[in-house]
């Protein structure tokens, strides 16, 4: 039996709780910031508000990133101004890291396997959303790094650890239903634009980085139709509806 720190053993509980929110209530009303998890939140619009506020909720969230100003300093405003804000992750970890447990991130597709694996190297936990990331290549690589690394990780869908789920897949691999043969899957995706023309190049506006947003992805002129969603329906940035949905439903 391994022996466990009160520190590490939050860290644990709370790290596989972030989006479940399961911590044993005791160590989770710890009145001592010193026994909680600190928290960067690299990229905390869209999805980004709510991983965020689960990790405040477990923890100390002690630095915010975003690439747009308006994101980043409304959430830092109303929900975090003690957190230290930044633009640039690699920044952020640079300067952050001997204060950092642990990170949730919560960018457009193209950006989870950099900003995961630059963290993981550092010996940070992460929690990254879905999809895992932008290429099979990367997340074979993200994984391998993590076990490396012997960090915690969680990936953000969070109903596939659900005992539903569990339960199924066990009924699936006992053979309750025979030999399975065809699986049939159902999504109203995509509900954004996909298979367009590129639109007319625009300046970028004022509170956008555009540079960091664009990330390790193809340099191309700002146009409307990339920031703040319909991302997902370019494959520079974003891994369509297979990305989106396979990973809750197949």
């Amino acid at each position: 039996m391994s022996h466990q720190s009160r520190r590490e053993f939050i860290q644990t509980a709370a790290l596989t709780g972030v989006g479940i929110l399961a911590v044993e209530s005791s160590y989770a009303q710890s009145k001592s910031p010193n026994e909680k998890v600190n928290f960067a939140c690299i990229g905390v619009g869209g999805k980004g508000d709510s991983d965020s506020r689960d990790a405040g909720r477990l923890g100390n969230v002690v630095a915010i990133c975003d690439v747009d100003d308006n994101t980043l300093n409304y959430i830092g405003e109303r929900k975090f101004p003690m957190a230290k804000r930044y633009n640039d992750y690699r920044k952020m970890l640079d300067e952050m890291g001997k204060e950092i447990d642990a990170v949730t991130i919560s960018t457009p597709d193209h950006t989870h396997a950099p900003a995961a694996m630059m963290a993981m190297g550092m010996g940070k936990h992460a929690f990254c959303q879905k999809p895992l990331a932008h290429s099979i290549y990367e997340a074979r690589a993200m994984g391998n790094l993590a076990k490396k690394m012997k960090v915690m990780t969680q990936m953000g869908n969070q109903g596939t650890g659900n005992n539903g789920m569990r339960h199924n897949a066990y009924r699936v691999r006992a053979g309750v239903l025979g030999v399975v043969k065809d699986v049939y899957v159902w999504t109203n995706r995509p509900i954004w634009p996909q298979g367009q023309k590129r639109n007319e190049p625009k300046p970028v506006p004022e509170k956008l980085h555009w540079d960091l947003w664009l990330g390790t992805a193809p340099v191309r002129p700002y146009a409307d139709g990339y920031h703040t969603f319909a991302w997902r329906g370019w494959w520079d940035f974003g891994t369509g509806a297979l990305g989106d949905m396979a990973c809750h439903t197949v």
